[in-house]
C-alpha cells in the first residue's frame, strides 16, 4: 500500500512540469502528506484541458452515504480495479495522476517498523496512476477525492515492502488521462511496478510516523 508520500514543489513548479497552464491549487510544499488531507491531482476535462485540482486522498464513491468511508479507500489495488464497485466506474471515466516527489514505506526490524522514504534516484517529478469521483453530501455540497492505484512492489521497495504505488512515465501519462474507457489488456499493461533503477529507497526520520509532524528534516533518518 501508499499510505504517505511527499510532495516538495510549488505549485508553479508542479504546473510547469506538468504542462498545465491554468492555476495550481495553492497547496504549500508537503514532507508527510496523510490520508483524508487535500491533495494535488491532474485530471484531464471532457474538453481536453489538463487541469490541477485539490482533492481529499481517500475516495468516496458517488453511492456512499457518508465521507467517511474514504479513509478505507486511499489505495486501490491494480489487479482488481475492474471488479470492484467503489472503484469500476472510476476506472472507467475518471482516471487522473498523483504527483509527489518521493513516498514512505515501512521496514519490518523485529517488532520495531522504521519509516524508508522512496525517491526517485536522480530526483525530479513521480506521477502516480489514480482514480477520483465526486461525491455530493445532503446539504448538496460536493467534494472530489481521489485514490492511488498500487502494484506489487518492484526494486528496491519489495526488499521491504510488498506493494507499491503504481508509477506512470511520462510516455504512459496520456494514454492513463485519455477519456473514456481503457482496454483491460492496456490497462494491465500500464499498471506495472516501476523499472528497475529508477528508485532508490533511504532511511527517514521516525517523526514522520505522525501526521502531524512536517519538514524536509523527515527525510533524514
Amino acid at each position: 500500500m501508499c499510505g504517505r508520500y511527499d510532495l516538495s514543489l510549488s505549485p508553479e513548479a508542479l504546473r510547469d512540469l506538468l504542462g498545465v497552464e491554468g492555476p495550481a491549487p495553492a497547496l504549500p510544499p508537503r514532507w508527510n502528506v496523510a490520508p483524508t488531507q487535500p491533495v494535488t491531482v491532474l485530471v484531464i476535462l471532457g474538453d481536453g484541458r489538463r487541469t490541477l485540482r485539490a482533492m481529499r486522498w481517500g475516495l468516496i464513491p458517488s453511492w456512499a452515504k457518508d465521507p467517511s468511508i474514504g479513509s478505507r479507500m486511499i489505495n486501490a489495488r491494480a489487479e482488481t480495479l475492474g471488479e470492484k464497485p467503489s472503484f469500476r466506474d472510476a476506472l472507467r471515466r475518471r482516471r487522473c495522476l498523483i504527483p509527489a516527489t518521493g513516498f514512505y514505506e515501512w521496514r519490518k526490524e523485529g517488532r520495531t517498523k522504521l519509516p524508508m522514504h522512496v525517491r526517485p534516484r536522480d530526483g525530479g517529478l513521480l506521477t502516480f496512476a489514480g482514480l477520483w469521483e465526486s461525491w455530493t453530501g445532503p446539504d448538496g455540497a460536493t467534494l472530489e477525492s481521489c485514490t492511488i492505484v498500487t502494484c506489487p512492489a518492484g526494486a528496491p521497495v519489495d526488499e521491504f515492502h510488498e506493494r507499491m504505488p503504481v508509477i506512470l512515465p511520462p510516455e504512459a501519462r496520456e494514454r492513463w488521462l485519455a477519456p473514456g474507457p481503457l482496454d483491460p489488456a492496456e490497462v494491465a499493461a500500464l499498471l506495472v511496478p516501476a523499472p528497475e533503477g529508477l528508485l532508490v529507497a533511504e532511511p527517514a526520520s521516525p517523526r514522520v510516523n505522525s501526521p502531524a509532524n512536517e519538514g524536509p528534516d523527515l527525510l533524514r533518518g
